[in-house]
């Protein structure tokens, strides 16, 4: 599931056939025709310094393009040169680099030869990897509607509403024959009163390119200042059927959390059995709902990582951000170190149902934390999330390969990981498109190496004891988040409210 830096959810609804589960959209599709519409992929990007938040969305969907549009409630008036679009690779490099990886080691010749031990200790445990006019819309009742601003950009065709009352922006749709889900005046009158204006977005189907049977659109880009940093959840609950997905991914010099909502971070840094290797995102899957099970409501955090020019990840994904993507998801209205390559990345990363989540994300600053690395302390490798001056915390697996070859010295050194016996190089596994994962099949204590005492899950057998202490670590102060995309029928409205190895 490839988004924005920010990924957006899903939810399940048919066009055809119903998907058992999708990624949680944040909001609703219009459609003039009234047919459905499946959103199967929507992943977004938030970059927030100070006051200014650059949001870039990408949506994928199946359906009829003809009077398709975008509602997203916006903090102020858009000019067009506040909107934008995007290449897609940018949105997935940003997905990869925070995704849960699978890592693979070996255990290294225990009686090496003076050279081999001596270059192996010369390389750093810690050290990263390198790695235009609107037509055709109508008018709506003077009273109700206001058009303040329109122009093109790209295949949409844009639209700028203020609405003087909750029934409004409704009025202007149906006037416009568009077809509006039951129960969205509800959902809308919170940002009426609050004062906020509707960027809608229409698409020109002849600047469109389909693919496999879905509309694929260029990403898009809006950037505005708000004091509140926020993403709202509740429009896309409306026509959402079963458990949305929803992965926020938030570039910014700090580490964010959510400030309405429990935060947890995901149990990390355990070893699996070697079949895990073709079913990881089936069994991080697993791991996650089991988070959410022994922590009900929460907002998981999976990844907060400080990155800087050449020195992203450790260990890196197989695709990681260019430094230039920094400028393409905002570093060009943002400035500073952000535009130069020097961020931090939060993933957050939450799965409920209809009626679960009773608030919009709320985002705060957070202070940093590290974990997930292939540090050994005294007691065995390093588990949880610890506060930290740095951000240095990932979703992070390994399969490991105990050394079956002769030991022909007298002190043979054990426990040395390294890369495969030929030299070769081994791929990280990054986990990918999470809420169409199999589900209910894989039974998480029948492939980890140790119990997870964090969430009461025992090993299927040889349980290896905790350590002494140990329990599930959780960030100080709390919570987090992330987006997804869903099959949504009827109106799509986004609401940005005020908007390494051990070494001896």
């Amino acid at each position: 599931m490839s988004r924005i830096g920010i990924t957006i959810g899903l939810a399940a609804v048919a066009l055809g056939a119903t998907a058992a589960t999708a990624d949680a959209f944040c909001g609703f599709y219009v459609n003039g025709s009234g047919a459905k519409l499946a959103a199967d992929a929507t992943q977004v990007v938030l970059m927030r310094q100070g006051t200014r938040t650059v949001l870039s969305m990408q949506n994928d969907y199946k359906g009829p393009l003809e009077d398709f549009a975008m509602v997203v409630p916006v903090p102020v008036v858009l000019k067009e040169g506040d909107v934008k679009t995007l290449p897609k690779q940018v949105l997935a490099n940003i997905d990869s680099l925070g995704s849960p990886r699978l890592v693979e080691y070996w255990e290294q010749d225990p009686c090496p030869k003076p050279y081999d031990r001596q270059y192996d200790m010369a390389v750093p445990s810690s050290a990263p990897t390198m790695q235009k006019s609107a037509s055709g819309m109508g008018r709506a009742r003077e009273e109700s509607v206001k058009i303040e601003a329109k122009f093109d950009v790209a295949e949409y065709k844009v639209l700028i509403l203020s609405a003087k009352d909750s029934t409004g922006l409704e009025t202007w749709l149906r006037q416009n024959n568009y077809k509006i889900p039951a129960g969205a005046e509800p959902l809308l009158r919170p940002y009426v009163e609050g004062g906020m204006k509707f960027f809608v977005a229409k698409v020109d189907p002849k600047k469109v390119q389909i693919v496999d049977g879905r509309a694929s659109l260029s990403p898009i880009r809006f950037h505005y200042d708000s004091e509140e940093f926020s993403l709202p959840i509740r429009l896309g609950m409306a026509n959402a059927d079963g458990k949305q997905d929803l992965i926020v991914n938030i570039l910014s010099d700090k580490r964010y959390e959510v400030a309405n909502y429990r935060n947890v971070v995901i149990p990390t840094n355990f070893d699996v059995k070697d079949g895990v290797r073709t079913r990881f995102a089936e069994f991080y899957a697993a791991l996650f709902d089991k988070t959410l099970e022994k922590n009900p409501g929460a907002v998981v955090t999976e990844y907060a990582w400080e990155a800087q020019p050449m020195a992203k990840c450790d260990p890196c994904p197989p695709q990681v951000p260019q430094d230039a993507d920094m400028l393409t998801l905002g570093g060009d209205v943002i400035g500073g170190r952000l535009a130069q390559g020097y961020y931090t990345l939060t993933r957050l990363h939450a799965r409920y149902g209809k009626g679960d989540m009773k608030d919009d994300l709320r985002f705060k600053e957070a202070g940093a934390i590290t974990g997930g690395r292939e540090h050994w302390q005294g007691k065995g490798l390093e588990y949880g999330a610890t506060t930290s001056t740095q951000n240095f915390f990932q979703a992070r697996y390994a399969i490991r390969h105990r050394w079956t070859g002769p030991i022909a010295c007298k002190n043979p050194q054990r426990g040395i990981w390294g890369g495969p016996p030929n030299g070769g190089y081994q791929n990280t596994i990054a986990a990918s498109k999470l809420a169409y994962a199999p589900r209910g099949q894989l039974q998480l204590a029948s492939v980890i190496q140790r119990d997870l005492w964090e969430l009461g899950v025992r090993k299927s057998s040889s349980a290896k004891p905790a350590p002494s202490g140990a329990k599930f670590a959780t960030p100080p102060g709390g919570k987090a988040m992330g987006f997804g995309l869903g099959a949504l029928a009827g109106l799509a409205l986004l609401g940005l409210g005020g908007l390494a190895k051990r070494k001896k």
